[in-house]
């Protein structure tokens, strides 16, 4: 299944541009999955084209059901412990979406299109920082699941009154670690379509000062993440050939702006919104293959110092932004907002960190062996 994650700074049209996508694969016989959490587009934008294709299946993202329906799930599997404390179970009719629930909803989504047949699934991201928080949230939330409840340790259940007895506490009960690997499962599930190599991010930009910022940004989180990414599209773009002065000024201003986005493909100002499929389909993106996943590569120089250095493609990343620590077998990487935990390279994970330093988006690490545990011999 080909998937296309659409995203861009707030305002910038990427609903517009997500549905446009879609409406063009199914206008090429393609059977095709729109997401969002819009409710913006006329409904006549996805009328059946005269072409004999089948309009995208459009499935809306409802957070706040997701996020009633979640709780009231966890409610119902505790109920018996909520009584023995006296509490009063909830109504769902009473509870409010909180903060941040639009990501989990998201990610159902995500998983429940990950098991249906599609051709080709279109979805309509959060805005930028938004959307790169989103993508890695399954990752992240896999690694703190195996860091708090370790799947090797549920082999010791037999144990567990034994050792609750010499600890002193009780030991985590059996339906947790259940749910723990119901949950890593979902979220790997997740992970593999972000993951796919037929998975790409459409960024969709109206250049101006904020979108060059925005997108560098956006792109180094990316890159953190190994995500591939499409030539940027540029949206909204005026007609640089006006007899008007003042709309003259501003197209030129676009294109100015335009040169710093990179490769870029060109929309048009449609002049209003996209009232129909004839106008959505004026906005669809050409196709082009995407720049392809960061890699990450350990050379062995063979120095008179032994020096090992791990190649990391971050572009778009800038040295003020770019941090990075050593926790353990682990590397800690950080670009603005974003974080990421990197397992080390088994070459790596007896070395110690000597050095870094970030040359045209490629992070060179150099690690040295580390006498204290792994002594070197000539």
């Amino acid at each position: 299944m080909r998937t296309i994650l659409v995203t861009g700074p707030g305002g910038a049209g990427r609903t517009t541009v997500a549905a446009a996508t879609a409406l063009g694969g199914a206008r090429r016989g393609r059977r095709v999955l729109f997401l969002t959490g819009e409710r913006t587009l006329p409904d006549g934008c996805f009328d059946p084209s005269t072409d004999g294709g089948a309009p995208p299946v459009v499935r809306r993202v409802d957070s706040g059901a997701h996020f009633r329906a979640e709780l009231l799930a966890l409610q119902e599997r505790a109920a018996t412990a909520l009584g023995m404390l006296g509490a009063t179970p909830l109504a769902g009719e009473e509870l409010t979406e909180l903060p941040g629930s639009d990501r989990f909803a998201l990610l159902g989504a995500l998983r429940e299109a990950a098991a249906e047949d599609w051709d080709l699934l279109v979805v309509d991201m959060p805005p930028l920082l938004d959307a790169v928080a989103a993508l890695a949230l399954p990752e992240q939330l896999r690694r703190y699941l195996r860091r708090l409840l370790p799947p090797e340790r549920q082999a010791a259940r037999a144990l567990r009154p034994m050792l609750a007895q010499l600890a002193g506490v009780p030991m985590p009960a059996e339906w947790l670690y259940e749910a723990a690997a119901r949950r890593d499962a979902e979220l790997a599930a997740v992970q593999a379509l972000v993951e796919d190599p037929a998975t790409t991010v459409r960024l969709v930009a109206e250049p101006g000062p904020a979108a060059a910022r925005a997108l560098r940004t956006a792109r180094a989180g990316l890159a953190l993440h190994r995500l591939a990414v499409e030539p940027v599209v540029a949206n909204r773009m005026l007609p640089t050939e006006s007899p008007d002065p003042w709309l003259a000024a501003l197209a030129a201003q676009q294109q100015a702006h335009l040169k710093t986005l990179g490769e870029a493909h060109e929309l048009p100002h449609l002049g209003h919104e996209p009232r129909s499929a004839d106008d959505l389909a004026r906005l669809e993106p050409p196709a082009a293959p995407p720049a392809p996943a960061p890699e990450w590569t350990v050379e062995d120089r063979r120095d008179p110092d032994g020096v090992l250095v791990w190649r990391i493609a971050l572009p778009g990343a800038a040295k003020p932004d770019l941090g990075l620590v050593r926790r353990g077998d682990e590397l800690v990487l950080t670009s603005g907002p974003f974080r990421r935990a990197v397992p080390l390279p088994s070459a790596l994970r007896r070395c110690t960190v000597s050095g870094a330093a970030l040359d045209d988006g490629v992070l060179s690490v150099r690690f040295v062996p580390d006498p204290d545990v792994w002594p070197r011999t000539r």
